[in-house]
């Protein structure tokens, strides 16, 4: 459906997208990850079209984007993170001009209009001059204005900025029901959203791809995903001799408890291994009544914040680590004897992190990794 071949954009010497491939299948959501300044909305933009790539290629559809422009175009709906609206027309008034740009048969604009503004729920604001709308009717007029021509590909950057609660469930429901007829590419921040809506995950930083996989498979490959909390009865110098007996743990991590008597720790455990009956019949036997056991599993958002070196900062006397290899057509888990690297986070790490980070941030920004197109205006004074 789309394939972006060796990438590169270039801003003077700024290195935005920096030769990245992947390619996007039919009938699936893709969420596309990234800090600020990752490069998503310039690759968004380069393969819609908008601005042109430094080098290698973007295939919509069999279409080269620069090649074949119109052809590939007309694959494509793209939301961008501003929208391009125009403040002084009416809804529908916009909408039929986006219709006419996208060259809609005459005898089908009335119908797609009315199909698309109750699609997105706006039908009731029609008439309303966009300037008056409210940020979150703004968004749906630039989604429906994507819709409008029933393209076989939906970009969407950033679709939910500015909805309240309630308007952001309504969109993802839209956006599922839209991936039954469409392929969707979705780039958010919001990764609770990502991962609830998207069958497929593409995570970029420093314009290179860092993972690609669903959302599951991610979870596995990191290291320590399998975590085991336990609250034990009992002393502490026993219960380490009987769980170092049990081959499945890889390590245990002493908590502090503020019961007297009570033993915490955390135990991580090989991939897809499920020790929870073990421990019980063990501790059982041993008479140490478990108080507490609960597992873990690695989030997205611990998974985002690992491949874009951007962890929150842990208390000192944590180390978390997680561990993934890639490759360029298969992504794989390797076992800790074949690892050939691991990535440690620990407080001092975090420090050095935040350190490079504010020396970054000194240097004049030179990407304009934005998507605004259209004209800017209006006031927000309405209560919709």
């Amino acid at each position: 459906m789309i394939e972006v071949n060796n990438l590169v954009k270039k801003y003077g010497d700024h290195l935005a997208v920096d030769h990245l491939s992947f390619h996007v299948d039919k009938g699936q959501i893709y969420g596309f990850l990234g800090p600020n300044g990752a490069g998503k909305s310039t690759t968004m933009n380069i393969m819609t079209g908008y601005i042109a790539s430094t080098e290698g290629e973007v295939i919509i559809n069999g279409h080269n984007i620069l090649e074949e422009p119109e052809e590939a175009k007309k694959c494509i709906g793209y939301l961008p993170e501003q929208p391009p609206l125009y403040f002084d027309m009416t809804v529908k008034e916009y909408l039929k001009f986006a219709a006419e740009l996208k060259k809609i048969p005459k005898d089908r604009r009335e119908n797609q209009i009315k199909d698309v503004m109750k699609m997105v729920g706006i039908t009731s604001m029609q008439d309303r001059l966009i300037k008056n709308l409210s940020k979150g009717y703004r968004q749906r007029v630039g989604l429906a204005q994507a819709i409008l021509g029933y393209p076989e590909i939906i970009i969407l950057d950033e679709p939910t900025v500015g909805l309240d609660p309630k308007q952001i469930i309504e969109i993802r429901e839209l956006i599922r029901k839209l991936a039954k007829n469409h392929t969707i590419i979705l780039s958010s921040h919001i990764l609770s959203e990502v991962s609830e809506v998207c069958d497929y995950i593409l995570i970029i930083n420093h314009g290179k791809l860092v993972a690609s996989d669903t959302t599951d498979n991610l979870e596995k490959m990191a290291k320590g995903s399998n975590t085991l909390e336990l609250s034990v009865k009992g002393d502490r110098e026993r219960l380490k001799n009987i769980l170092d007996q049990m081959e499945e743990i890889r390590d245990i991590e002493w908590t502090k408890s503020e019961e007297q008597g009570i033993v915490s720790l955390k135990i991580t455990t090989d991939e897809n291994t499920d020790i929870r009956e073990k421990i019980f019949y063990k501790m059982a036997e041993k008479q140490m009544p478990i108080m507490d056991m609960h597992s873990t599993r690695i989030s997205l958002e611990d998974i985002f914040l690992e491949l874009t070196d951007n962890a929150k900062k842990p208390d000192s006397s944590k180390k978390r680590k997680l561990r993934f290899t890639w490759d360029k057509k298969e992504q794989e888990a390797v076992s800790e004897d074949e690892a050939s690297e691991e990535i440690s986070i620990s407080q001092e790490a975090i420090q050095d992190t935040e350190k490079a980070a504010d020396t970054e941030n000194k240097a004049p920004a030179q990407e304009a990794d934005t998507a605004g197109h259209g004209q800017e205006g209006g006031n927000d004074d309405s209560n919709l």
